[in-house]
């Protein structure tokens, strides 16, 4: 499977389409501020309506996990969401199918003059593609 990621301000789906708005950062902040990711998942024709598990983390420049604190108390900054994608009738057999996705991220508060990136991974391992995207919070 192949996957691409563009940080942005706010991102939506709607009728199989990514909206974005504010597309193709990469330098933020310093303080709070609002973000999404917009990905848009390529698969193959032969693994269409077979399930997969798309997660999405928040990493600190050398690896460690973002840690927020929620309401359950601290935890990884993480989306992990199943997806199955069908084949629309009247697709040409070996035609790739596109699964757009969209998350969200509330503000918060990350380190001044630090680089952070999102990585992406399918059924645990990288897929084909950007699998991670950077961007760094300016020094106050």
């Amino acid at each position: 499977m192949r996957l691409t990621m563009i940080l942005c301000d706010a991102a939506q789906v709607s009728a199989g389409k990514l909206f974005i708005l504010g597309g193709g950062w990469n330098i933020a902040g310093p303080g709070p501020f609002p973000s999404a990711l917009a990905v848009l998942v390529e698969v193959p024709w032969d693994r269409s309506n077979t399930p997969f598990t798309l997660s999405l983390e928040l990493l600190e420049e050398d690896g460690e996990p973002v840690i927020h604190q929620g309401p359950l108390g601290p935890q990884p900054v993480r989306v992990e969401a199943q997806m199955e994608v069908g084949r629309p009738p009247g697709i040409k057999k070996g035609s790739p199918l596109s699964v757009p996705f969209a998350v969200n991220v509330a503000s918060m508060q990350l380190t001044p003059g630090s680089r952070y990136y999102w990585e992406a991974k399918i059924e645990g391992q990288p897929p084909d593609g950007d699998r991670t995207v950077s961007f760094q919070v300016r020094a106050n």
